[in-house]
Parts: C-alpha cells; structure tokens; sequence
C-alpha cells in the first residue's frame, strides 16, 4: 500500500505520513486497523526505522493514530478529521504573521533570526 520515492525531494518520513492518511481518506484504512509494526514497516520499505518511528510520532502527535503499547498502533478513532490538520501550514501562517509584526517594529531579519534562535535553543519544554 504504501510505496516510498528515494529520489523524490520530500522527505521519506513525510511521505509516509502523507500516504498514511490519503489511505485513510480513502477507506483503505478505518478507524481501528492495526498499522504495521515500526521495524516490519521500515524492513518492507528498506529504511531505518528511526525514519518510520518519527512518522508515527507526528501521526500520532495528530490524533491519526494511536499507540497502544505494545500492541502496536491503531487508526485513531477520529482519523478522517484530524488527518486535514496540517501542522506545517498552521505554524508557517503564524510565524509569517508574527515575523511581520517584528518588522513593524523597526527589527530587522537579521535580529529575528537571532531571537529565533536563540529563543528555540533555550526553551527545552
């Protein structure tokens, strides 16, 4: 079902997440089924598992799916709704807003690349 592009330019973690939830929109994948483990995955697949693992983690950081242990993860129950949430989108939106607003204040791109980072690399919560 799912089949992964070495050469494509999207990166192989995202492109997991992106097949996982159209087989979900889809109905290939209903609420319940149970996903393949992480290392059968990454074995089929022929990539580390790390990469799979991380798919997973933002899947189920959404509500796609849900671990349950070691029982292995799960089609969350509300799956078709929450794979439309996309993350990446919401967060460029509102960095962009809040970058405009520092440079209404006179801030240049250079002090808020600074702050940025700054701000990122101490706050560890």
């Amino acid at each position: 079902m799912i089949a992964i592009d070495l050469n494509s330019q999207v990166p192989l973690f995202n492109q997991l997440i992106q097949q996982i939830k159209a087989a979900i929109e889809q109905k290939l994948l209903l609420p319940g089924d149970q996903l393949p483990s992480i290392r059968q995955l990454a074995s089929e697949l022929d990539i580390n598992t790390k990469t799979v693992a991380k798919a997973y983690s933002l899947l189920e950081r959404d509500n796609v799916i849900e671990s349950k242990g070691y029982r292995g993860s799960f089609v969350h129950p509300h799956a078709r709704k929450n794979s439309n949430v996309n993350i990446a989108e919401w967060l460029n939106a509102e960095l962009t807003k809040d970058i405009a607003r520092y440079r209404s204040t006179g801030a240049t791109d250079s002090e808020i690349r600074i702050a940025f980072s700054h701000a990122i690399s101490t706050d560890k919560s």
